[in-house]
């Protein structure tokens, strides 16, 4: 009988330990991943039917995003009341974006150069179907830097929330909570009330996750099903070499600025893993803005700081994307024998510093940058572009991921550089593995701030 009871509540242990385990987020997402891959293998047609519950997931994350955005920068705003802090810490963003990315830009185009992915291939241009990019080349002639600065003002107050335009909403809400702060007291109350507002938008993201699995298991469905592993096996060196270098990034260049702020990279990595992987598995990385800014929060970093450079972020700090354009454009070059000089290469870096950012938050960015891009030098084939069609699928899932890791990590680091996180606490957090509950922003509790990096203890 002992043995018995014994055996029992063994294997009781045992089922709560493996409910335990299928109850993480992160784990039913790789199960949904899996069993979607599955399904686009062996079910192509059915699985290409599966997309619209990845759509619907992405269009139910999407439509809530621009709301917490401008709630989360009026109310961070408002709170800290002077004008010139929030300038420091948009000042210190723009400088630490620009760093970034101009460093993604230049590794990705030195890889390329090194690792000559494409050559052999000998495509040629007059055989290339420029009928199915036609579309992106169409949407590139919109990217321009000058449409980009006038496109944050928008036309009426509403229409960035219709659009989702996130740079229109944030012009608008660095206003709104400006005008707060010039109110003073009499403004509390409606604070407050934006404040609960907030958290109501939050439970709606934590609902809305539940979902998230399903998702994952569509949208790789439907990757799978509709271009079919063949396409990645022939573009299979392409593929490769990005997701090496866009991991080698984030674990070098990224993981070098966390630890100058502090912090360990695979611990961040760990917090954030979640996110990342329904990020990989859906393509974009907006869907994860809202709850990635509550996790930060949840860490320790100021609302202000979360507010302004999560989503500043998606616009000028596109790593993943600026890594993509670069060793893309060579792909290109290799693939249909165009000599690129030393000139040539240095103009499109410079190029691509505004059309990577120019491209920002509009559907399948990465490839209109690039489309935008090539006419630029006259020497590139556009027709080129339809090498990459049956993958760029493939390689938007590391796109997006490397997206959203980057600008966790640009989140953490300036606020750091400007003394708003408590890293007491968010130590605490990172070494213990603590999740956020089903609230992070509510349950979070007031941050110290700290020194700045290499300056006397500050307040923001």
């Amino acid at each position: 009988m002992a043995r018995e009871a014994s055996s029992t509540v063994s294997e009781t242990g045992q089922q709560n330990i493996v409910m335990r385990w299928l109850s993480k987020l992160y784990i039913q997402v790789i199960i949904g991943v899996i069993i979607g891959i599955a399904i686009g293998y062996f079910e192509p047609q059915f699985a290409v039917a599966l997309k619209p519950f990845g759509d619907v997931f992405i269009k139910a994350i999407k439509a809530i995003v621009t709301p917490i955005i401008f709630l989360t920068i009026v109310v961070g705003i408002a709170t800290i009341g002077d004008m010139r802090r929030v300038a420091s810490v948009g000042i210190k963003a723009i400088i630490y974006f620009e760093v970034a990315s101009t460093l993604a830009l230049l590794i990705g185009m030195a890889v390329g150069n090194i690792w000559p992915v494409g050559r052999g291939i000998n495509a040629d241009p007059a055989t290339l179907d420029a009928g199915a990019v036609s579309t992106f080349v169409q949407k590139a002639h919109d990217v321009t830097l000058t449409d980009f600065f006038i496109n944050i003002i928008p036309s009426t107050f509403l229409s960035p929330f219709v659009n989702g335009d996130i740079l229109p909403v944030l012009f608008i809400a660095v206003l709104f909570g400006l005008a707060l702060c010039k109110i003073g007291d009499k403004a509390k109350p409606f604070i407050g009330f934006l404040e609960t507002a907030s958290y109501a938008l939050f439970g709606m993201v934590n609902i809305i996750m539940r979902f998230a699995p399903l998702g994952a298991a569509g949208a790789m469905a439907f990757t799978i099903g509709k271009y079919g592993l063949g396409s990645l096996l022939e573009l299979g060196q392409l593929v490769v070499a990005v997701y090496i270098v866009s991991i080698l990034f984030v674990v070098f260049v990224l993981g070098t600025f966390l630890k100058m702020a502090g912090f360990s990279l695979w611990k961040v990595l760990s917090y954030f893993k979640d996110e990342i992987l329904v990020v990989f598995a859906a393509t974009s990385a907006e869907t994860m803005i809202p709850r990635s800014m509550a996790k930060l929060q949840h860490l320790g970093v100021r609302k202000e700081v979360v507010g302004l450079v999560m989503p500043t972020g998606f616009s000028f700090n596109m790593d993943g994307t600026a890594i993509y354009m670069t060793m893309a454009v060579l792909f290109i070059a290799h693939a249909t024998n165009t000599d690129l000089t030393l000139w040539h290469q240095m103009t499109i870096l410079f190029i691509m510093l505004f059309t990577s950012k120019g491209a920002a938050g509009v559907t399948g960015g990465g490839f209109i940058a690039l489309a935008a891009t090539m006419p630029s030098i006259g020497v590139l084939p556009v027709a080129g572009l339809a090498l990459l069609v049956g993958v760029d699928r493939f390689m938007a899932e590391i796109r997006a991921a490397t997206n959203l890791t980057s600008n966790i990590i640009a989140t953490l680091v300036v606020g750091r550089w400007v003394g708003a996180v408590d890293t007491e606490r968010a130590q605490a957090i990172l070494d213990s593995g603590e999740m956020p509950e089903e609230d992070p922003v509510r349950d979070s509790v007031p941050v110290r701030p700290q020194p700045a990096l290499g300056r006397p203890a500050q307040t923001i």
